[in-house]
């Protein structure tokens, strides 16, 4: 069997040149610190959504990460292998962008308390003075957690950044030694978490210690899934891998969750072998991920692992969130809009769709506040693009996950994304605006209400406010002041067409963007500009001769009618229910798509309901003439393929298709009947 060393070793000169240059290559933008940006308007609503359920309540009672009181017990060591790393990482930047002092202090204890009991070795974790052993995985995201810390609170640099290199050497000696990779294959497939956080350290805190930090990433990479092979056209799995031998001998790299984080590893590599082959890789699996498992909601299919294109097929919500982190660190370090196109698709689709919005539209409370309280309490593990029904399967079209997956609840299936789950929006947040590498421009990544101030090069401090419904309008004003001049740059995404930008009260001219960047001059003062940016209602071919239907960042799907069944209730927290949607009404329609025709109805205040995503509270809808056809079911859970070349069974009638987040039970893949 052939050692990590001898791997190392032949990937150092395989590398040769490439490993010679010292230093880090530099990303194409640069992230702001936690704080820098925060969300306004509708989006700012999700964060304090988001906080009022689960996510910001799960640690006072949820088993899994419960613990009030982090000063003493082993609670939160215990947990730092998944679930306090996950939770630590994801609810740091949700009590920071809305000042939830509450949530501020448990992560800070949490932090104090893990710090406070690193051994003498340099290990975190709840093998500190235990012969249990130690594996390096759980570990990473709490770095990313720390780090953010750092960003909003500079007083805890010292601690963190000493406790972090006190780490790195010893797990530099562990995987010397083989040691630390043994837990089941989730650090040989997440290996470019650490990787990013040891060139945090490099990048801002290297303390002396660059020569260790880059060997560590070049051992992480030797020890871990050689993610070029994944990604290549040969190797790459083209359908569904249940039944399929993984040729690259690492079966774990076609798990979903893994995949989504493993898209950030040639990136990482990139920086410090400083190979374009590496960039090459990144962009070629990524185009083929979505090629061969996307979705219409611009995630793909992995329920458990890559799983195709049919539309009942799931998608882990783990797996939403990480892909969003992920095709951000994409496009900081490579720069192509497309990474960024599609995150923005992701987080308007396929986030909120698989958590509950709230239960306001249909509850028969009069009491306003505990229904708010209602909003986001439960989650799935796993959505589907045609989803029936969310119950107890049987039989499951889920070959590797249970047949409660699509149940939305509290642990449905795995208890994972019950912990994760929170950091999709805040991240979403916290990556929206960028600078360029010398930090002389700001680039306002995506769109959506958001307000930054930072000061670039030259100490030109800049403030920059987005008034917008976005992506519930076209529109969006852009209000930016600023200490001198500079040239600020906004993504126009792929799908607009016909976009104008009038600046200051000037007549509107077309926008003209370069590698998907359009260019503004500020300069010094205050600057106003006005983007519209339409897109066409455009339709997806999907399998079986069905189609998608899309218009700008949003899918749209036939929003079923429900009724709800109380499946269960946690019996510390009764908010935390698992709940069984049926559907109450007919689903089996097709459309013809040249009937399609957009509805935009702007809410009266101006301001948008909360929660936005939920069943018929988006203003903006699209219609269509259907029919109803013979569209079987198997078992009566979930839907067959869609039928090819379909026939009415009824009068043709006029359907409303909603935005795919707002759905939770939908046909967003539809049979074809033409005029």
């Amino acid at each position: 069997m052939v050692g990590p060393q001898f791997v190392l070793t032949a990937l150092l000169l395989a590398s040769g040149s490439a490993i010679a240059q010292t230093g880090l290559a530099p990303k194409k933008f640069l992230s702001l610190p936690l704080g820098a940006i925060l969300p306004s308007g509708w989006l700012r609503d999700q964060i304090v959504l988001q906080n009022n359920g689960l996510a910001g309540h799960e640690h006072e009672f949820y088993n899994y990460v419960a613990q009030t009181d982090w000063t003493g017990g082993n609670s939160a060591y215990s947990s730092l292998e998944e679930a306090g790393s996950y939770w630590f990482n994801a609810m740091i930047p949700s009590g920071i962008l809305v000042n939830n002092q509450a949530l501020n202090s448990k992560t800070q204890a949490f932090l104090d308390y893990v710090l406070s009991h690193q051994d003498s070795t340099g290990w975190l974790g709840p093998e500190v003075n235990t012969s249990k052993p130690r594996y390096l995985w759980g570990r990473y995201p709490f770095f990313f957690g720390a780090i953010q810390l750092v960003e909003v609170n500079p007083t805890l640099t010292d601690r963190v950044v000493t406790a972090m290199h006190k780490f790195v050497q010893l797990a530099n000696t562990m995987l010397k030694n083989g040691q630390g990779l043994g837990d089941g294959g989730w650090a040989q497939t997440r290996w470019e978490d650490f990787v990013i956080a040891l060139q945090w350290l490099y990048d801002f805190h290297p303390n002396g210690n660059e020569a260790i930090l880059i060997d560590t990433m070049q051992r992480l990479k030797s020890t871990g899934v050689p993610w070029e092979q994944v990604f290549s056209e040969s190797l790459f799995p083209k359908t569904a891998t249940e039944g399929i031998r993984n040729p690259t001998g690492y079966g774990l790299s076609w798990h979903g969750v893994n995949m989504a984080e493993g898209l950030k590893a040639l990136p990482a590599t990139y920086r410090f072998t400083h190979n374009q082959s590496d960039i090459n890789a990144a962009s070629k699996g990524w185009d083929l991920l979505f090629q061969y498992h996307g979705r219409p909601s611009g995630i793909y299919a992995a329920d458990e692992y890559l799983a195709g294109l049919e539309a009942v097929r799931g998608t882990e919500l783990c797996l939403v969130v990480e892909t969003m982190f992920s095709g951000s660190y994409l496009y900081q370090v490579i720069g192509d809009p497309k990474f960024a196109d599609r995150v923005e698709r992701i987080t308007y689709n396929a986030l909120p769709a698989t958590i509950t919005g709230g239960e306001s539209s249909s509850s028969s409370r009069s009491n306003v506040r505990l229904i708010a309280l209602l909003d986001m309490w439960s989650r799935q593990y796993l959505q589907q693009q045609n989803q029936i029904a969310s119950q107890n399967m049987n039989p499951n079209p889920f070959p590797n996950d249970g047949a409660y997956s699509n149940v939305f609840g509290l642990e449905p299936n795995y208890p994972c994304c019950t912990v994760n789950f929170p950091q999709g929006w805040p991240k979403f947040i916290t990556n929206s605006f960028l600078t360029t590498p010398d930090s002389s421009s700001l680039v306002q990544v995506y769109l959506g209400p958001f307000s930054t101030t930072t000061t670039l090069a030259s100490s030109n401090k800049v403030t920059v406010s987005v008034d917008t419904i976005y992506p519930f309008n076209d529109d969006l004003t852009v209000t930016v002041t600023a200490a001198k001049a500079y040239t600020h740059y906004v993504r126009i995404p792929a799908w607009v067409s016909g976009g104008t930008i009038a600046i200051n009260g000037a007549a509107a001219k077309a926008v003209a963007p370069s590698n998907g960047l359009q260019a503004v001059s500020i300069p010094a003062g205050t600057t106003k500009f006005v983007l519209h940016l339409p897109a066409p209602i455009t339709t997806e071919s999907r399998p079986h001769g069905s189609i998608a239907v899309q218009r700008g960042p949003l899918n749209y799907a036939y929003d079923i009618p429900r009724t709800q069944t109380v499946l269960k209730t946690n019996a510390q927290q009764p908010l935390a229910k698992d709940l069984q949607f049926k559907a109450a009404g007919s689903w089996q329609y097709a459309i013809d798509p040249s009937t399609l025709k957009f509805v935009n109805t702007p809410p009266a205040s101006g301001t948008l309901p909360s929660p936005v995503f939920d069943s018929g509270k988006p203003p903006l809808s699209i219609t269509a003439t259907a029919c109803l056809i013979n569209w079987p079911t198997a078992g009566d859970t979930f839907a067959a393929s869609p039928p090819t070349n379909p026939t009415c069974t009824g009068a043709k009638t006029t359907i409303t298709l909603r935005p795919y987040g707002s759905t939770k039970l939908r046909i967003s893949e539809f049979p074809v009947i033409k005029a």
